[in-house]
């Protein structure tokens, strides 16, 4: 692994070490950069489980096809964007990875320039178990057809459920919270009724934190540089930050290393045995088109005629679904 490059994007995982609500200590683990992502991950060239309009291919088609690329500090994630495709034939090019490596107790710093967007992508940021769901799911970076803010999820076996109040910034995903985060986007912490984290009760939705800051996915993060999501994975709670990388959002203190103010996201043991319902995780990649949530909600987010037919027929309209990543760091 090749160490940080940038001395402002190691300070900002400094605060890590020294967060005030955890008497964890960490130390660097891995440091992911560039080129090293190659020997970090797998390509996975599955069958998709969440039905998308994508054929997930292996390294060297991706490479081949400059599907992934590396250079210096930039690694390069994206789908194909010349092909038109068959409605008889295997979806779009894309790529999945997965980390080598597995973590429990952990924080992991993703800093990220750019994320696909367009209508009908799907992309995400995610780590998992690997018996789905009984080790459990966790959704750092997701969404669908340009639809924003970011959305923070668990996914787990039954009797998991969240506490009626958690200090955190982002919303519970239902109607009444959501129409306050679309009204009051703003910083304030929230108390936020619990929910239901179990995939069984909750036809696979588990329980979801909508960010607050509108620049937390899509087009709106790619116009303000991206930023940097972190997560924080103690044996009593799953934690999860982001900082717009333009719009002043980051702390001072934060990149100052002092602490790591009120999160996006946080998911506490309360009413959940963490023990029980989460093993040894790995880190997810990937970029899939329509399926169970982009395709189901293709027509309700104002894109054009149907999911499948406009993924075939319109390749230049993925030119920017791309991740660009600076790195990622993780501290065990």
């Amino acid at each position: 692994m090749q160490r940080p490059a940038s001395a402002v994007a190691y300070c900002l995982t400094l605060f890590l070490l020294a967060r005030t609500a955890s008497s964890a200590t960490y130390s660097i683990s891995d440091t992911i950069v560039g080129s090293g992502f190659n020997s970090a991950f797998s390509y996975q060239a599955i069958s998709d489980p969440t039905n998308g309009r994508v054929n997930y291919v292996n390294q060297a088609t991706a490479q081949a096809d400059n599907l992934t690329y590396a250079s210096g500090n930039t690694f390069i994630l994206r789908a194909d964007h010349t092909t038109t495709l068959s409605s008889s034939g295997p979806g779009r090019n894309s790529v999945r990875l997965q980390s080598n490596a597995q973590y429990t107790t952990h924080v992991a710093v993703f800093d990220i320039r750019h994320m696909p967007q367009g209508c009908g992508t799907w992309p995400a940021v995610w780590e998992v178990g690997a018996n789905w769901p009984n080790e459990g799911e966790t959704d750092i970076l997701e969404g669908v057809n340009d639809q924003g803010p970011d959305q923070v999820t668990l996914h787990t076996s039954s009797d998991c459920s969240m506490p009626s109040s958690r200090a955190m910034i982002g919303y519970l995903i239902s109607a009444v919270l959501d129409t306050c985060a679309h009204a009051n986007n703003d910083s304030v912490p929230r108390t936020s009724t619990g929910n239901d984290c179990s995939t069984a009760d909750t036809n696979n939705a588990g329980c979801g934190v909508r960010s607050n800051d509108g620049s937390s996915y899509g087009p709106a993060f790619n116009n303000d540089g991206g930023g940097w999501y972190a997560i924080e994975r103690t044996s009593s709670s799953i934690t999860v930050w982001f900082w717009s990388r333009n719009s002043g959002s980051v702390p001072s203190d934060v990149r100052n290393g002092a602490s790591s103010g009120t999160p996006t996201a946080y998911f506490p043991d309360t009413d959940c045995d963490f023990a029980s319902h989460f093993g040894p995780h790995n880190i997810i990649i990937n970029l899939t088109f329509c399926g169970d949530w982009a395709g189901s909600a293709y027509s309700a987010d104002g894109c054009p005629g149907t999911c499948t037919d406009y993924v075939n027929n319109n390749p230049s309209a993925f030119a920017n679904a791309y991740f660009d990543f600076a790195g990622i760091r993780v501290y065990e």
